[in-house]
């Protein structure tokens, strides 16, 4: 599924906070979209699943607009993760994810909704939480739950907000090797995202937004020693240590 943004722009009240954004997302790659806080991430990342409608230019969804489409569709096409993923405490993980399926559900959950969902418990390696309540989660689990309620919808794109921003580094690792790993299966993955050698190491495409405007989009090669000093106004370094590249910031 490729996703079109044309000419995008949008505020809240009279607050403009992206302005006349052009950007494609193919299907089938690993996006991050990174910048400074208040650069309008969060808000571009609402705007492509139509939890936000531009005030003016569109979105489309292979060539048409999101607003043709009606929610449940969205639902079943589209798997989003915001920065808090909103499941109840008193829900089991095995419920939490099945409420994933609920963009397929027409009465109750059917043979194939519960296998689904044990499966793809199989696949997060959860099956002994699949009981257990989700307030009594660590971080990490709780986020590796998140994903799993969205991937269970059977989605063609994946949209995150922030996904590592509360976890530890090995948690991130995890969540960023995941959602490499979700991508090769062909999904598209679009996430927000501050850490930028963790962008680095597992994303394919980065979108570069700096107050609303973007700067650059592209492969590897946008993020360059340039592009990251007009991004947040600090000089940095790219070395590349055993073929993979890491971003060092240069300090007084």
């Amino acid at each position: 599924m490729v996703i079109e943004v044309e000419n995008v722009s949008f505020g809240y009240s009279d607050k403009k906070i992206l302005h006349g954004l052009d950007c494609t997302f193919d299907g089938g790659e690993f996006y991050a979209v990174i910048g400074p806080n208040g650069s309008g991430k969060s808000t571009l990342i609402r705007l492509l699943n139509r939890l936000l409608i531009p005030d003016s230019g569109s979105i489309q969804l292979n060539g048409r607009s999101v607003k043709d489409f009606p929610r449940r569709f969205l639902a079943q096409h589209i798997g989003y993760v915001p920065q808090s993923g909103g499941s109840s405490d008193n829900a089991t993980v095995f419920d939490t994810i099945l409420l994933g399926r609920k963009p397929h559900i027409k009465w109750a959950p059917g043979k194939s909704d519960f296998q689904k969902t044990e499966s793809i418990i199989h696949d997060f390696s959860l099956d002994h939480l699949a009981l257990r309540l989700t307030g009594e989660l660590s971080g990490g689990e709780l986020q590796r739950v998140h994903i799993a309620r969205a991937l269970v919808q059977e989605p063609d794109v994946l949209i995150l907000d922030e996904p590592t921003s509360s976890l530890d580094l090995s948690h991130q690792i995890d969540v960023m090797k995941m959602l490499k790993k979700v991508s090769t299966k062909g999904i598209t993955v679009i996430v927000a995202i501050h850490d930028l050698n963790l962008a680095l190491r597992y994303a394919d495409q980065f979108l570069l937004l700096k107050e609303g405007r973007i700067i650059a989009m592209g492969d590897e090669r946008v993020i360059s020693e340039q592009n990251l000093q007009a991004l947040y106004d600090v000089e940095v370094q790219k070395v590349d240590v055993e073929g993979q590249s890491y971003i060092l910031p240069l300090l007084d």
